[in-house]
Parts: C-alpha cells; structure tokens; sequence
C-alpha cells in the first residue's frame, strides 16, 4: 500500500463518560476540523442493544482533526468490539457500499 493510500485514522478508548477525568470530547474539540455526529449516535444505538439506557453515559464522538479521522469510544472491551464490529469495520473498508470512510479520505482537507 502506498503512502496516499493509507488509512489516515486513531481510534481512542476511554475518557468519553461523564466524569471529571473523561475529557476526550474536549480534547478533541480542540484540534477538530470537523465533528462526525452520526458515528456517537449510532455507536449509542448499538450499544443500546448491549447495555440499555446505560448508553446515555457514553460520549462516544468521531472528528476530523488534520486529514484523519479519529473515534473515541469508551473503554470497556464491549463497548470497543461494538464500535469496531458494526462501524468501523465496514466504514474503513474500501468495499463497503454505498459509501465508506476510506472514499473520502483524498478529500478531507479540502477547504
């Protein structure tokens, strides 16, 4: 694989609840670009599925900070194979259709 076409993504774990010491979110909101707002609220809808209304807890987000894409879940291995196995996986594979992460990589730091 070249280097244009690498996957240009970071994917965070924990710091994404409602305590004092989560502050992935804000963190974030300092070197974003661009939020993905449907990645927290599908990963909060899956993870209903899992966890029930305990989802509300979950701050999970997605941004685009400099090209690349980062996702922040939650720590927990549930919560990380959820995110993983119903989003990212398809979302960073070139073949998933209609659409995908991987297309729109070229142009994520089109202004």
């Amino acid at each position: 694989m070249d280097r244009k076409s690498r996957c240009r993504c970071r994917d965070l774990h924990r710091g994404t609840g409602l305590t004092g010491r989560d502050v992935t979110p804000e963190a974030l909101d300092r070197v974003k670009e661009r939020d993905i707002p449907g990645f927290g609220e599908l990963f909060r809808w899956i993870s209903y599925n899992t966890i029930g209304t305990s989802t509300v807890q979950s701050r999970a987000c997605a941004v685009v900070a400099r090209g690349t894409y980062v996702f922040a879940l939650p720590g927990s291995n549930g919560a990380v194979k959820d995110g993983w196995d119903n989003i990212l996986a398809e979302q960073l594979d070139a073949r998933n259709r209609p659409c995908n992460f991987v297309e729109l990589m070229p142009r994520l730091r089109e202004k």
